[in-house]
């Protein structure tokens, strides 16, 4: 829970740098949400797995690891390529070799190789998945590109329903 100037340029909702995004109480405050919300989840029989950040490097945005990787019923795993650099860092495949020794992994579909030529699709941060009649929403925006969602749709045999949208101010 911090303030990324690598994501804010792109992220409407993250135009003020305030104090409190950095001080330790929010990040006090939100841990213990967390914390709490797993034990709810947990005493209702959920199986919650939890993974801890690591200090270094420093990713202020890994509380979200919905935007590099998704999971998927039928074994699929996908990574995506992300805009922010500092938002690359937060890929562990320690997660996923973790989670292969429980689950059922069949294919990890890659899809970072686009970051090279600047396109990206951040997850379902950008996607808004109807698994069961296997049809993905998507905004076209700087960190969702058509080409990539084209890709990600083929390998995933998902219908696609893209569209554009603005702000009052155009952004």
């Amino acid at each position: 829970f911090a303030f990324n100037e690598q994501t804010a340029e792109s992220n409407a909702f993250q135009d003020v740098k305030s104090q409190s995004w950095t001080n330790n109480v929010t990040q006090q405050d939100a841990l213990q949400e967390f914390d709490a919300m797993v034990s709810q989840l947990r005493s209702a029989g959920v199986n919650v797995i939890v993974y801890d950040d690591t200090p270094e490097p420093h990713t202020p945005d890994s509380i979200f690891p919905n935007n590099w990787i998704s999971f998927h019923h039928s074994g699929k795993v996908c990574l995506y390529p992300m805009q922010a650099e500092n938002r690359r860092l937060e890929r562990r495949n320690d997660i996923i070799d973790d989670l292969r020794k429980s689950f059922h992994i069949e294919v990890v579909l890659d899809f970072t190789h686009f970051e090279k030529d600047d396109k990206f699709l951040e997850g379902t941060g950008s996607l808004v998945l109807d698994r069961m009649h296997r049809t993905a929403y998507a905004c076209i925006s700087p960190r969702t590109d058509a080409e990539v969602l084209d890709a990600w749709a083929k390998q995933m045999r998902y219908q696609l329903v893209k569209f554009t949208s603005v702000d009052t101010h155009g952004k």
